[in-house]
């Protein structure tokens, strides 16, 4: 399995960005499809975001699409999520998961990491 870390979560007011990141260990990271997750209080965990192997794939939910930016470094075994024109709507908190497959998709993710906090204030 990959172990997984994000950061980058805080609190911004409404309108401002915010870039998550996710530092990945373990097995081969460039072998995973990647996605964001985030749980606000009293709901289900949603589906936010996810990306191909090469990055030459993304699928966004419809709430954060032309807002949020979903990347990832091979390289540097890093997940990003760059997240513009916040809403108080987008207060969760969000995780990193990774999907042991070649097909971006949004569900059966195996690896979750901890999850990061971010507050959107308005």
């Amino acid at each position: 399995q990959v172990q997984l870390v994000e950061s980058g979560g805080g609190l911004v007011q409404a309108g401002g960005s915010l870039k998550l990141s996710c530092a990945a260990s373990g097995r081969t990271f460039s072998r995973y499809v990647m996605g964001w997750f985030r749980q606000a209080p009293g709901k289900e965990r949603e589906f936010v975001a996810a990306i191909s192997w090469s990055g030459g794939r993304t699928v966004y939910a419809d709430s954060v699409k032309g807002r949020f930016t979903i990347s990832r470094d091979n390289a540097k075994n890093y997940l990003y999520l760059q997240m513009n024109s916040l809403k108080p709507e987008d207060t969760a908190v969000y995780y990193c998961a990774a999907r042991d497959s070649a097909i971006v998709a949004r569900t059966n993710f195996g690896s979750w990491g901890q999850g990061t906090q971010v507050t959107v204030s308005s």
